[in-house]
C-alpha cells in the first residue's frame, strides 16, 4: 500500500520511518517533509518528499496516486479541515475532523468544552479587550498563565511568575500582535503546580485505545528556564503517570470527552 504523511517535523519523520518498515507498505510520501525524510529518500528507504502543502492539492495527489491511507501530523492542517476534505472525496485519512480539532486549535473552545462537561481544568477567563485583560491579571496576581487562543507552534503560552511578565505577555499578544490571529484572543488561566504529561489515545467515536504516555520539555533553557518552545525533547512513557493517574485520566477526562 501507499501512505501519505502530512507534515514537516520530527514527528512526521518518525512516522514515515516506522511506516516504511512495514512489509505491507510499498511507498511513503511525506508532504512537505524535511531534511531527515530527504535523507531517507536518498538511501532508498521507501520514503519520498512531496513539495505540496495546499490541502486540496494533497487530496488531488492522493486520488491520483491511489494513496491507501493519509496520516496527518501537525495541528494546522487539521484545523484547516484536511480530514473533512479527504473524507468528502472518499479518501482514508487518520485524524480528527475540523470541528473536533478545535479542542487543539482553540484554547477557549477547549476550556469551554471542559467546563460544560465537568472535566477537571484550571480556572480561566478569555479576553480580547486588553484593558479588561490587564485588570483581571491585577485582580488575580502572579504566578498566572497567559495563553494565545489559537495555534502558535507551541510558543503561545507564557507562564508568568511576576505581574510584569504577565502584563508583558498581554501586550505582546493583544497590542503588539506578535502572534497574529492566534493571539487576537487570550485565555488567562490559573497557575497549577506539578508535572505535565501527555495522555495519548486513539478513538473511533465509541471506543478508546490508550497509547503510551509521554512527557515533553518545552522550556528553551536548562533547568526549566526560558520561554516555551514547540518542544526541546521528549521521552516515553512518562513515570509521573502512575496506574492510579492513568485510570483517573481515562475516567475523568477521556471518557467524558
Amino acid at each position: 500500500m501507499k501512505i501519505l504523511v502530512v507534515g514537516s517535523g520530527g514527528r512526521e519523520h518518525a512516522l514515515a520511518w516506522k511506516l516504511a518498515q512495514s512489509p505491507k507498505v510499498q511507498k511513503v510520501f511525506v508532504a512537505p517533509g524535511n531534511g531527515g525524510t530527504a535523507t531517507a529518500a536518498a538511501k532508498n528507504m521507501g520514503i519520498e518528499n512531496l513539495a505540496v502543502t495546499d490541502l486540496h492539492a494533497l487530496a488531488t495527489f492522493a486520488q491520483a496516486e491511489k494513496i491507501h491511507l493519509t496520516v496527518v501530523g501537525p495541528e494546522a492542517p487539521l484545523a484547516g479541515g484536511i480530514v473533512d476534505i479527504f473524507r468528502n472525496q472518499g479518501l482514508r485519512v487518520f485524524g480528527p475532523t475540523q470541528k473536533a480539532a478545535q479542542l487543539e486549535s482553540s484554547k477557549d473552545f477547549a476550556k469551554a468544552f471542559m467546563k460544560r462537561h465537568n472535566i477537571p481544568t484550571a480556572e480561566y477567563q478569555t479576553f480580547s479587550n486588553i484593558t479588561e485583560a490587564h485588570a483581571y491579571i491585577d485582580a488575580k496576581g502572579a504566578p498566572i498563565v497567559i495563553k494565545a487562543d489559537g495555534l502558535a507552534a507551541g510558543k503561545g503560552v507564557v507562564v508568568a511568575m511576576t505581574l510584569e511578565e504577565a502584563h508583558g505577555a498581554i501586550d505582546m499578544m493583544l497590542s503588539d500582535n506578535k502572534l497574529g490571529d492566534a493571539g487576537a484572543r487570550v485565555v488567562i488561566e490559573e497557575f497549577l503546580q506539578g508535572e505535565e504529561a501527555s495522555f495519548i489515545v486513539m478513538v473511533d467515536g465509541k471506543n478508546v485505545l490508550a497509547l503510551a504516555t509521554s512527557q515533553d520539555h518545552k522550556r528553551l533553557l536548562d533547568g526549566d528556564q526560558g520561554p516555551n518552545t514547540g518542544g526541546m525533547g521528549a521521552y516515553s512513557p512518562a513515570p509521573v503517570v502512575t496506574p492510579e493517574i492513568h485510570a483517573r485520566a481515562l475516567r475523568e477526562i477521556i471518557m467524558p470527552t
